[in-house]
């Protein structure tokens, strides 16, 4: 919006007004509108928030020192969503179908999360809609988002190929391309891509939800791989830098930049009110909308291997529960940890909360800052 008026029109009359074209500077005023919005909306939707009473549940089941935080205000991820969608609308070049993917799976996957926090809040007590509902939500939004993405292949503006790290020759397409040909055989042909693009983003979207378990856990840790995303869709996008890089270039992918550094400033605007000890919790509106965005971030920059660590510790945090579970099922009550997601392990271990926070926050970093080397190492 706001680079259509600036750059488009009023560049032409006052050559200030150039600098809007370049990514970098959108990105900056994107990531701090985002900041901006957060902080100063902040105190107002807590107030509300308690005014309406909508608090967080805290499962009898769970560490006992969560007790205490008991009705906190929660559905937080509302103040996200809308902090890291006002920004891409005013900064980012609206034409762009990537960036409309981008925050149709984030609105998507939001709208979700409130469906099951406000059943949550309205039952007074920590039952949302059924797993199996939510999972078919999930997928059908994941769908729908594949679908997308062929549309826009057909066009030449998407590549279902995939890049591997170290192996730069390499690059597997996701298509069946032999039953592509055929309009009876296509729908064949595209189904590897459909289910693992749509595993990809449902599996990462509760992953996320799944690590907000700790006061600044999980949005901690979505600035660190918000912040690698940036840096990401940056590179692949500049001419210069992914010649160097060895990346393949994709100019439509610049635009992300703005939504990823978008999703950077609402996350550390976040934490600001969500860091130990938290006065608003994100809610699944919040953890779900973040995870399936960053997902898809990385499917459209053909970076899902890369995704493995940027999103390192989500990944541990949901494997830890699909492990538990089995165990328990299949070992006939047997748990592998004291208590899952990995995190509760800890705490049952005797870490204090902010130990916990602080070493994953740290693993996380190390983890994004791993995937960005190898970048150069391929």
């Amino acid at each position: 919006m706001l680079y259509s008026l600036l750059y488009e029109q009023l560049s032409r009359h006052i050559s200030a007004f150039r600098l809007f074209r370049y990514i970098t500077f959108r990105t900056a005023f994107a990531s701090l509108t985002a900041l901006f919005l957060c902080i100063v909306l902040g105190p107002w939707l807590i107030h509300r928030l308690r005014e309406f009473q909508i608090g967080q549940y805290i499962r009898e089941e769970g560490p006992k020192s969560h007790q205490k935080k008991a009705g906190t205000p929660t559905m937080g991820g509302v103040l996200i969503i809308i902090s890291i969608v006002v920004p891409t609308v005013l900064w980012a070049d609206l034409r762009n179908a990537y960036v409309w993917t981008a925050v149709v799976s984030l609105l998507g996957y939001g709208w979700i999360g409130f469906l099951d926090d406000y059943a949550k809040v309205t039952r007074r007590r920590n039952l949302g809609i059924t797993g199996r509902r939510k999972l078919a939500y999930q997928f059908l939004i994941g769908f729908a988002i594949t679908s997308l993405l062929l549309v826009l292949r057909a066009y030449g503006d998407f590549s279902t190929a995939m890049n591997i790290p170290f192996l730069k020759q390499y690059k597997p397409s996701l298509l069946i391309q032999s039953l592509l040909g055929n309009p009876w055989t296509y729908v064949l042909g595209v189904a590897p891509f459909c289910i693992l693009v749509s595993l990809i983003v449902v599996f990462m979207s509760n992953a996320v939800n799944l690590t907000d378990g700790l006061d600044g856990l999980a949005i901690g840790l979505m600035v660190i791989a918000a912040g690698a995303l940036t840096m990401l869709t940056y590179a692949g996008g500049h001419a210069t830098m992914a010649d160097y890089l060895q990346l393949a270039r994709n100019p439509r992918t610049s635009e992300l930049t703005i939504f990823c550094g978008s999703m950077t400033g609402a996350s550390l605007g976040f934490l600001w009110y969500n860091s130990h000890p938290a006065e608003i919790f994100m809610g699944d509106v919040g953890a779900l909308g973040l995870g399936g965005a960053m997902a898809v971030v990385a499917v459209l920059i053909k970076q899902e291997v890369l995704l493995l660590f940027i999103g390192g510790i989500f990944i541990l945090e949901a494997v830890s529960v699909i492990l538990q579970v089995g165990s328990f099922k299949l070992r006939h009550g047997k748990r592998i940890f004291k208590m899952a997601p990995l995190h509760h392990h800890f705490e049952a271990l005797g870490w204090t909360e902010s130990k916990i926070i602080a070493r994953f926050w740290i693993a996380g970093l190390v983890l994004a800052l791993f995937a960005l080397t190898t970048l150069k190492l391929r």
